[in-house]
């Protein structure tokens, strides 16, 4: 790797960093993108690694309170040093990552900008555990690398870099700990948001340079979700698999996974009233239907969001199928309740049958009220549950799942309680039900193709589920929810 750098490193220049002819016009459009997507660093202390001649290091020096920059080649540090070195609060330090050895709690952020691609496998998973050891509690982690392909369009005589499937980077990121202080508990990274750069899907068009933002937090050695690490795990191998996911989409219609398809997009979105231009954010967006349909219908801008990264995975290639960009729909792998926007960002923010899996209502619905815009509007549908005292089936059923469900009227007050006005909370279980069991019409008459596709044993699980929900809606309710911000 140092003879690699040392053949790239000659003039200590943009282009020899970035690898790039296009350095200079690509500099201007995906630094400012890398950076906001970082939490806040003022008066934080920030250690940056890889940080090469200081593209990033300027611009984190300007409010951060301290920084560590890194670099293992000397003629990047110096010339960080030349262009940084006015900066009373940067510590420049000339030293290879995988022999760093920092102050263990002495970090609020590390950054990371092309970085691991250049360690083997077992250098990252050391440096990941190091960096959860520097950071201290609630501390953040981004980093950002090239994923499948090169970025780059420079020659290379060799290429020593590993360009990994982002699944694996995500599990490291997510599957190592250090102890914690109590006996029984753990640290470790938990997913803020994952994305592809928009920056170089429009000039390169590349969706492989993606970027993660992880948080270090405390968790049950032996627990996690259901028996898995994190909650994204559980979504990803058990609630919302690949193959769970595409058979839903064979019940709810292409590109849908929730109840009633593009019936009930079409009766809910219209509802909103959207104009050309607006921003909406879709929490929970699964594979993109409700997305898809309100840029074609409305030509608004969408930031679709989902904890499941099979799920904006799948996104994408329908996004490609029905002909949406990447200006049109963004997605991102990303937790509602980590994830901070700006305030007054979104015109509306729409969810779908998502936040049953979230406990703290209260502060989501903060968090929805500080980003939406005066005027902004709320929409969302939910699994809800009655005021009456539930079955010990559905009980099982609720807790198996990891659910936290309201009445529709409970619903309601939590929203007022966060800020919104003219709540409009109703029980629609009545919908729920006719789309249920239209939607088991859809199923007999595609059941030879769909059992083609997947199997018997797969059909037989749709239609036993759904005639289970049809069977639980004495205790489980469907509740749809309208309100403003003033």
């Amino acid at each position: 790797m140092t003879d690699f750098w040392q053949e790239h490193s000659k003039e200590a220049s943009l282009e020899e960093m970035m690898l790039d002819t296009n350095a200079e016009e690509l500099t201007k459009h995906e630094l400012p993108e890398i950076l906001s997507y970082l939490p806040s660093y003022e008066g934080k202390d920030v250690i940056e690694l890889g940080a090469g001649i200081g593209r990033f290091t300027s611009k984190l020096a300007e409010s951060a309170k301290s920084i560590v920059a890194v670099d293992f080649m000397e003629k990047f540090i110096q010339k960080n040093k030349e262009e940084n070195g006015h900066f009373s609060n940067v510590d420049f330090k000339c030293a290879d990552v995988t022999k760093l050895e920092l102050e263990s709690n002495s970090s609020d952020l590390v950054f990371s900008n092309w970085l691991m691609m250049y360690l083997e496998d077992k250098e990252v998973q050391s440096l990941i555990k190091k960096e959860l050891s520097w950071l201290r509690d609630g501390g953040y982690l981004f980093a950002r690398e090239s994923c499948f392909q090169q970025s780059g369009n420079k020659k290379r005589q060799s290429n020593p870099t590993k360009y990994r499937d982002p699944a694996l980077y995500m599990a490291m990121f997510t599957m190592i700990t250090v102890p914690a202080e109590n006996d029984g508990e753990v640290y470790g990274f938990e997913l803020v948001l994952s994305r592809s750069l928009t920056s170089y899907i429009k000039m390169k068009n590349n969706e492989n340079q993606v970027v993660w933002l992880l948080q270090k937090l405390k968790r049950k050695a032996d627990t996690g979700s259901k028996g898995y690490a994190t909650f994204q795990e559980f979504l990803d191998n058990q609630q919302y698999s690949n193959n769970g996911i595409l058979r839903y989409e064979k019940i709810f219609g292409r590109t849908f996974i929730s109840t009633g398809g593009l019936d009930t997009t079409k009766e809910f979105v219209d509802r909103l009233e959207l104009k050309p231009g607006q921003v909406i954010l879709d929490v929970g967006c699964g594979i993109g239907g409700s997305a898809f349909y309100m840029v074609k219908e409305y030509g608004v801008k969408v930031v679709a969001i989902d904890l499941s990264s099979n799920m904006i995975n799948i996104g994408y290639q329908r996004a490609k199928e029905v002909g949406v960009n990447e200006d049109e729909v963004q997605f991102e792998v990303a937790d509602a309740t980590k994830r901070e926007y700006k305030p007054e960002t979104f015109d509306v923010i729409y969810s779908r049958d998502t936040i049953l899996h979230i406990p703290d209502k209260l502060s989501l619905f903060q968090k929805f009220f500080k980003w939406l815009k005066p005027g902004g509007k709320l929409f969302i549908s939910d699994y809800c549950c009655s005021d009456e005292e539930h079955s010990d089936h559905f009980k099982a059923y609720v807790q198996q799942r990891g659910y936290t469900l309201l009445s529709p009227n409970k619903y309601g007050e939590v929203l007022s309680q966060a800020g919104f006005s003219n709540v409009d909370a109703k029980d629609r279980t009545d919908l729920f039900v006719q789309s249920l069991e239209k939607e088991l019409v859809v199923a007999s008459g595609v059941e030879k193709e769909f059992v083609q596709e997947f199997s018997q044993e797969d059909f037989d699980a749709i239609v036993n589920g759904w005639k289970d929900k049809l069977g639980r809606t004495k205790d489980q309710r469907w509740g749809v929810f309208y309100a403003e911000k003033q």
